[in-house]
């Protein structure tokens, strides 16, 4: 489904907007059709009901808000250590291998995920160190790149906790396959790391 298609960003909206769609849809029928078509021009909403159920279930399973700026305030406030810890424990409930790299590299963790058994793995190098900064540059993946290259990853991400990340680090991201980690993806990934 493309991202910004109508029943994607349905999926993001709120539940009930979906079900208000389907309502308008149902009442413009019967106020615009003869009586007898109504119930099969009316079937034209069912697509929105299960829109509807699918956003409802997914709203319902989400962390609320507090819990979400809990665990990014509780990140925020760990040392660096204990939030690569974080990080590991996140992606191994996950079901990704985890190592830790040595300190002063560009990438601080190096995730494989996928099974070695079918010779399906992918690495991701990930840079997690300067996630904390105000400001983020194009330096740091720079490095990140560089590193993806030498050591022949597939992939790297740069996780991004708080401040802005500059435009133009945003288009080396995408001009060089770098994820940035931020977000309510990032957000997904803290709570796991903290069960």
């Amino acid at each position: 489904m493309a991202p910004n298609s109508g029943f994607a960003v349905l999926l993001r909206s709120p539940w009930w907007i979906s079900f208000a769609l389907a309502g308008a849809i149902v009442a413009a029928c019967a106020a615009l059709l003869p009586r007898h078509l109504v119930p099969f021009a009316a079937a034209g909403a069912l697509p929105l009901c299960v829109i509807g159920c699918i956003a409802a279930w997914r709203q319902a399973r989400a962390p609320s808000r507090a819990r979400v700026e809990a665990a990014r305030a509780a990140a925020l406030a760990l040392p660096w250590r204990d939030l690569r810890a974080l990080f590991e424990r996140a992606w191994q409930a996950e079901g990704h291998t985890v190592q830790a790299l040595p300190d002063g590299g560009a990438a601080d963790l190096l995730v494989q995920r996928g099974d070695a058994h079918a010779a399906s793995v992918q690495t991701v190098l990930v840079a997690a160190r300067r996630a904390k900064a105000a400001r983020h540059g194009t330096e740091p993946l720079r490095a990140l790149h560089a590193e993806v290259q030498r050591r022949g990853a597939q992939a790297g991400s740069y996780v991004v906790l708080q401040g802005e990340v500059s435009e133009a680090a945003r288009a080396f991201a995408r001009e060089h396959g770098i994820a940035l980690l931020e977000g309510a993806a990032l957000d997904t990934l803290l709570l796991q790391g903290q069960r």
